[in-house]
């Protein structure tokens, strides 16, 4: 039996995770971590804390879905105390990118903006297709509830770097994320990444390829936030019998 840490235990998919692991076979949870008051109920034998050293020392395997500034802190711990983490946490600065990577050289490390199959699979068709209808114009557009608070969201910034890995081109380099006025027109290399936001959208990502005459475009719409916290239930299992190294969900599913 797995022993399952949860970091953003108070937000919607930690509480899903907690449902899920439940009835969960293989897994269990023993210890959240918590910032506000936890809702959910959790048997005696589960431990509920503020304190990132005392979730490490109480699991085996971390599954995050809370604020970059828990993840950072998630991440300083476990230096100390390296365990296998499944991070699904966006809107992260550069440096806590970088410490990211660096902790992913001391425990296995599987992070994803996005941990639903389709969107994995996704990925990979954008960048197919962008290598292939190479002068089709890109626009990435997202959609999301209205309590989001980053914007891109992670999966749409992760299909722009697949559809700019698809052209050799450096996402940074090429992205646009908004438009108003006199603009002029379409540089032939950008890529767009839009973002909309309103009720209780769950996710929806499409990426389309527009050229004169014709278009394609790439959906995916979550229905769900099941789909999220089963597919990291999935990934930790994987995960905790990997050696160190940072991953991705892709990895997991083997594709």
């Amino acid at each position: 039996m797995i022993n399952v840490g949860i970091v953003g235990s108070t937000g919607r998919v930690g509480g899903l995770l907690i449902d899920n692991l439940k009835n969960d076979a293989d897994a269990r949870v023993s210890a959240v971590h918590v910032f506000d008051d936890l809702e959910k109920e959790l048997g005696k034998d589960v431990l509920i804390t503020n304190s990132m050293n005392e979730l490490l020392e109480n699991c085996d395997l971390v599954i995050d879905f809370s604020a970059p500034v828990a993840t950072e802190e998630l991440l300083e711990s476990a230096l100390k105390n390296p365990k296998p983490l499944v991070i699904a946490t966006t809107g992260f600065t550069v440096h806590q990118q970088n410490l990211l990577t660096e902790a992913s050289k001391e425990m296995p490390i599987l992070y994803s903006s996005n941990m639903s199959v389709g969107i994995a699979l996704l990925k990979q068709l954008v960048e197919k297709v962008s290598a292939t209808l190479e002068d089709f114009d890109i626009e990435i557009v997202e959609q999301h509830h209205k309590h989001k608070v980053d914007a891109p969201s992670g999966t749409a910034l992760t299909l722009g770097e697949f559809a700019a890995k698809g052209r050799g081109l450096d996402l940074d380099a090429v992205r646009v994320s908004g438009r108003d006025g006199q603009i002029g027109a379409r540089t032939k290399d950008e890529i767009a990444v839009m973002a909309l936001r309103g009720g209780d959208i769950v996710g929806r990502h499409t990426v389309g390829f527009y050229n004169d005459g014709e278009f394609l475009e790439l959906n995916h719409t979550a229905t769900s936030r099941d789909t999220f916290s089963k597919g990291a239930i999935r990934a930790g299992k994987w995960l905790v019998s990997q050696d160190k190294g940072l991953y991705s969900i892709n990895d997991c599913l083997g594709i």
